[in-house]
């Protein structure tokens, strides 16, 4: 059971493993021993409340489809195992990133003295511009 907050829970029956063959270099044995993992995480079936159903199936992430599945490729070890904790690992963080509320930005005003600091600033970079210059004597 994947433990998402105090009251949230992933149930195992929900997660989908699939062991496939790793990409890249790693001699004659990544031929034949399929030790990197694939994790399906269907959303919309889940037993998420709501709230975190919502803001994932919301989130612009390429690892979630159209559909509201989650897919996770792990291959980053060289047993099954590991990759296996390294998918739900990396389901976790995608949910609790997916489920953080953003504080509201209020909107403020510059002050005064931080206008005429800007404006100062543009006045004397354009001196120095305009000192560039072609010369006339």
């Amino acid at each position: 059971m994947l433990k998402v907050s105090n009251r949230v829970f992933i149930y195992p029956h929900e997660l989908e493993f699939n062991a496939i063959r790793a990409q890249g270099s790693g001699g004659q044995n990544v031929n034949k021993v399929s030790s990197a993992i694939h994790l399906r995480f269907d959303i919309r079936r889940s037993s998420l409340p709501e709230f975190y159903k919502e803001r994932l199936l919301a989130f612009r992430d390429q690892r979630i489809t159209n559909e509201g599945i989650i897919v996770i490729k792990a291959q980053n070890f060289r047993d099954q195992e590991r990759n296996k904790e390294d998918a739900k690992a990396r389901l976790l963080e995608l949910i609790q990133l997916a489920t953080v509320v953003e504080k509201a930005r209020r909107e403020t005003k510059p002050t005064r003295s931080s206008q005429r600091k800007r404006m100062d600033k543009k006045t004397k970079r354009g001196q120095i511009k305009k000192a560039r210059g072609k010369v006339d004597y």
